[in-house]
């Protein structure tokens, strides 16, 4: 059990780094690409950050551990929002701009319904994966045709824009490599460490395997908190729990139909209940205060 645990906590800097260097490289290309800044931040890193669940849920639905697949999404979903926005909100006020505000909370509170009706059977199948998915490009290109001209989200010139093509592609295919390693050494000794444990895979998805798979979206949202890019902070979080159930569970339907039998009501509706929760703490002051973030920790 040990040395179970031990590799548990060695896959979540294997996701951290492959995450890292998938979102670096991303970038770099779409920049490369004649992409603007504002839609990189919109799609790559939204993505990029995500791509630990997605990995996670997809390996856990084809070996057949859906409460994993599942709970690792809501669990993922709570903490970015719980944990994640609250130690970045303690570290610097976070400033909520109008389109975040207006569109993409509004979206992630639907979206969320939506993930509680796709599961109201504690079954996701294919056709409703297939939805979910095409309603994640649907949202991609939405928001891409609705950005142009609005800041929300800033990759660094200096990071990015002087990558040779050469460095990103091997930076997408190193990082999706190490993601892969990662993902398959996080899902096989959770459910070692479930099993000496004796509690579910449902419980160690919405736990353990939920925060080790949030390490990206922490990362970002803290180090855009103490550079005072609040709009890198929200706007991560607030994609992030969008793409996690539209494109997260959404592929993995996809690909192996769902039973989440080991999935409570009770852990859907604290998921859709920290996203509404969240609404009006954006709209009073467009800012989320050190006493906001305290309270988001305590939930």
């Amino acid at each position: 059990m040990v040395t179970a645990a031990l590799m548990t906590v060695l896959s979540f800097g294997f996701l951290f780094v492959g995450a890292e260097l998938l979102v670096r490289g991303g970038a770099g290309l779409a920049l490369r690409l004649g992409l603007t800044a504002l839609v990189v931040g919109l799609t790559v890193v939204a993505y990029g950050t995500s791509s630990p669940e997605l990995l996670v849920s997809v390996k856990a639905a084809m070996a057949g551990q859906a409460g994993i697949a599942v709970g690792n999404v809501i669990g993922s979903n709570i903490f970015n929002i719980a944990v994640i926005l609250g130690i970045a909100a303690l570290i610097k006020p976070i400033g909520a701009s109008s389109t975040i505000v207006r569109r993409d909370g509004p979206v992630m509170v639907g979206v969320t319904l939506l993930g509680l009706f796709v599961l109201r059977d504690s079954v996701i199948e294919r056709w409703e994966g297939g939805l979910l998915l095409a309603m994640s490009g649907i949202y991609t290109w939405w928001i891409i045709r609705h950005s142009r001209g609005v800041v929300t989200a800033e990759v660094q010139e200096g990071d990015t824009a002087s990558m040779p093509l050469g460095k990103g592609i091997g930076f997408v295919l190193a990082g999706l490599l190490i993601l892969a390693f990662g993902s398959q050494l996080l899902v096989d000794n959770a459910v070692l460490l479930a099993r000496a444990w004796g509690v579910s895979e449902a419980v160690i998805g919405l736990t353990v395997i939920a925060a080790g798979t949030s390490m990206p979206e922490l990362a970002t949202s803290i180090v855009g908190a103490i550079r005072g890019q609040s709009d890198i902070s929200l706007g991560n979080v607030v994609g992030s729990n969008i793409f996690n159930i539209l494109f997260v569970l959404g592929l993995a339907a996809l690909i192996h139909p769902i039973q989440a039998l080991g999935i409570r009501p009770s852990d859907q509706w604290f998921m859709l209940g920290v996203a509404v929760v969240l609404t009006p703490l954006m709209w009073t002051g467009k800012t989320i205060g050190r006493g906001e973030g305290l309270f988001l920790l305590g939930i």
